[in-house]
């Protein structure tokens, strides 16, 4: 492929990422309305379907103010590590057959360090706004987000030593005859529950709960650096659907459909549990999120790392 075709695929691969969160506001909002017995968006355009336009003309029209006693620079960066750090984890991600911006050698690695560094997002947007109730958000955030990253990255042990390979090209290929899900449920639930941990959503966003600390880590912010933040989410929520679907249920591999829309099927799926995990858990409170991630998630990682070894080398 010459590099100006490349280039029109990643700008279209850009342009479909920016525009999720715009349709996943929306079928979130309705679903959630769905759950809870009431009507949901429904006033601005059919359906609603403008509404997150609407949100979007707000954010942008909003006042874009920093407070006089935050580290500007720091106060003004934080926003788009997040988005920047997710968008570099797509760039790993194979959609489908010839659809990938970058095939790393080394893409799982790759994906986990991005999902590492977007922690410093968070924690310096707490830090930086110099104010009680942002600093133990980030507190919480830098708390909840390293510990949970551990038992993410043991999980995915298994995939590695079933694949032989850090290539996600080549994880997709050894599910050729069978999903990874099959052979390795305890690290899909690890990982799935660890990465909904990582991406700060409920029942797991502690380190923005409303109710305790105004809104946590972006209290300070307005305008688009406060959208920046829930771009940045919903980015997360997808980067997680995208990766599970490649870590376990074999990319878009399936029967009589194009692999792009098995990809697109199954990422659904994965973003609907999300909705639905929000729909009807309450928030844990700080001490249940930690034992939950070392005490639980950490022993069950160690120990699906320890079966797959050992039933690898009696297979041998």
């Amino acid at each position: 492929m010459t590099w100006w075709l490349h280039l029109i695929e990643v700008i279209a691969i850009l342009i479909v990422l920016l525009t999720t969160p715009v349709a996943l506001i929306w079928v979130e909002r309705r679903v959630l309305a769905l759950f809870q017995d009431r009507r949901g968006p429904n006033r601005t355009g059919p359906l609603g379907l403008l509404q997150p336009v609407a949100d979007a003309v707000k954010l942008f029209a909003k006042e874009d103010w920093v407070p006089p006693f935050a580290d500007r620079y720091l106060f003004i960066f934080s926003p788009a590590i997040l988005v920047v750090t997710v968008l570099l984890a797509f760039g790993v991600v194979p959609f489908a057959p010839r659809i990938q911006v970058s095939d790393l050698n080394v893409g799982l690695l790759f994906f986990l360090a991005m999902l590492g560094l977007g922690v410093y997002s968070v924690v310096l947007a707490g830090w930086s706004s110099n104010s009680k109730y942002p600093l133990v958000g980030g507190m919480r955030a830098a708390a909840q987000m390293i510990s949970y990253e551990v038992p993410l990255g043991l999980s995915l042990v298994g995939v590695i030593m079933l694949s032989g390979s850090f290539r996600l090209g080549d994880i997709i290929e050894a599910q050729r005859h069978v999903w990874f899900c099959v052979l390795q449920p305890l690290g899909m639930l690890v990982f799935f529950v660890a990465a909904v941990a990582e991406s700060r959503r409920i029942p797991f966003d502690l380190p923005e709960a409303d109710s305790e600390l105004v809104h946590g880590y972006h209290t300070e912010y307005s305008g688009m650096k406060f959208g920046l933040f829930y771009l940045g989410e919903y980015l997360d929520v997808t980067l997680v659907a995208c990766m599970t679907t490649v870590l376990f249920l074999g990319g878009g591999s399936g029967p009589a459909l194009p692999p792009i829309l098995w990809f697109v099927l199954k990422v659904g799926v994965f973003i609907m549990v999300f909705i639905w995990a929000r729909s009807i858990l309450p928030r844990f409170r700080f001490d249940q999120l930690m034992e939950m991630g070392w005490k639980l998630l950490l022993p069950l990682a160690l120990l699906n790392a320890l079966g797959t070894g050992l039933i690898a080398l009696l297979v041998a």
